[in-house]
């Protein structure tokens, strides 16, 4: 059954990450994402190994694992922006598009007629996004910006990391991949607009924007207290407890988000009193009296073993897992009944493993029917079979170096 998205075809000029998160989460909907790369070259992040993907062989290939993460369901097509033949090239491609996706440097795209402004002219129901790092206004818009230090200004860092610890980084590169959501809900929500007005528009994302908005709670702490949020580690400013305990042999996460869990935690785990004393009978005095619950706690905790806590507390319906590394994660029973872990077949690496959209649908569910592609493995079908260059103009298109 077709994708919700399957009517929409998407021209994706951006490589690395957040546009290509954006355009993979299209592909998956359905679209016909058509990636545009460097001759020769292509996305950066083919080169981002190792590791590298194996092909049947076991040998390594070009292209990384990192580039496989967010290319999924696209078709690579080489085409030399530098060029004005490959120009004209992508002014054709846009004008039988319906959205746009691109994160070049503020300004870059205008100097090859490939801007808003240029494109809104060519089709004037493109929808067409840019991923930038600072934004299409303000002091900072001629900037490049990056993951990490997004994190670091957008404050993400700033509490992330243990109290007596240096701020850090989040372990995957949280900017890129939110801006890449943000920017997927924005390009729904464009055409959901343009089926009722019939003209697209432009959409002006931020890494910088993107991660300040994940903050969430954060902020509005900060908003509530005009002080900024400190690193607490692995500790929720607001909820207690909330929080991984060393148990016996190991540790296990306990999330009591409200005083009826708190309740049933402390009944189970033998410890009623807790939950009877004004020190911790509600969630405001838990926080506010959270190193001497956790001191108590501690104590609790070490008296069984992980596995041990996880069936008793499973058993009384109160919050809590183990901390997984990936090889455990994907021995889950919950994350395997769920098909997390997919596989599609790439044309030389075989069964490409992969991690499943996690959007459901229940009348057009997701299909998984192209790999990553291969740089420029789609260039003749899509310029012969879209825009309907003839096996002389293509010849002569790789002669002059623009494909």
């Amino acid at each position: 059954m077709p994708g919700p998205l399957s009517h929409i075809r998407v021209l994706d000029l951006s490589r690395v990450l957040a546009g290509p998160w954006a355009t993979q989460n299209l592909a998956d909907l359905g679209a016909e994402v058509i990636k545009v790369e460097r001759p020769g070259v292509g996305d950066d992040s083919r080169a981002f190994g190792p590791p590298w993907i194996k092909d049947r062989a076991g040998r390594d290939t070009r292209d990384s694992a990192y580039f496989t993460s967010a290319n999924r369901g696209k078709k690579s097509v080489t085409v030399n922006l530098a060029h004005p033949e490959g120009q004209a090239l992508v002014r054709e491609l846009a004008a039988r598009c319906d959205v746009l996706v691109e994160n070049f440097k503020y300004g870059d795209l205008a100097r090859y007629g490939l801007a808003w402004d240029d494109l809104r002219t060519v089709n004037p129901r493109l929808v067409y996004c840019s991923i930038t790092g600072f934004g299409h206004t303000g002091p900072y818009r001629d900037r490049p910006g990056y993951d990490f230090m997004i994190q670091g200004m957008g404050g993400m860092m700033s509490v992330t990391g243990e109290p007596d610890g240096p701020p850090m980084r989040a372990g995957v590169p949280v900017a890129d991949i939110v801006t890449g959501m943000y920017a997927t809900i924005a390009i729904c929500a464009a055409l959901a607009h343009r089926a009722e007005s019939g003209v697209g528009q432009h959409l002006d994302l931020a890494l910088l924007d993107s991660q300040i908005a994940l903050l969430a709670y954060q902020a509005t702490n900060y908003f509530a207290t005009g002080e900024p949020p400190r690193r607490i580690g692995n500790l929720h400013p607001n909820i207690v407890p909330y929080q991984p305990f060393r148990t016996a042999d190991g540790d296990v996460i306990l999330a009591c988000g409200n005083d009826n869990l708190f309740r049933r935690f402390c009944e189970a785990a033998g410890c009623a009193h807790l939950a009877a004393d004004a020190r911790f009978a509600t969630n405001g005095k838990r926080v506010e009296n959270r190193a001497e619950l956790t001191r108590l706690l501690e104590d609790v905790f070490r008296r069984r073993t992980t596995r041990e806590w996880t069936e008793l507390l499973e058993a009384a319906g109160v919050p809590n897992g183990p901390i997984n590394n990936l090889a455990q994660v994907f021995e889950e029973p919950q994350v395997k009944a769920r098909c997390v872990r997919i596989e599609v077949d790439h044309p030389t690496a075989g069964k490409l493993p992969m991690v499943a959209n996690p959007m459901r649908f229940s009348a057009t569910p997701l299909a998984y029917d192209r790999a990553p592609p291969l740089l420029g493995e789609h260039t003749e079908e899509v310029l012969a079979g879209l825009l309907g260059k003839s096996a002389e103009e293509m010849r002569r298109l790789r002669e002059a170096g623009v494909i």
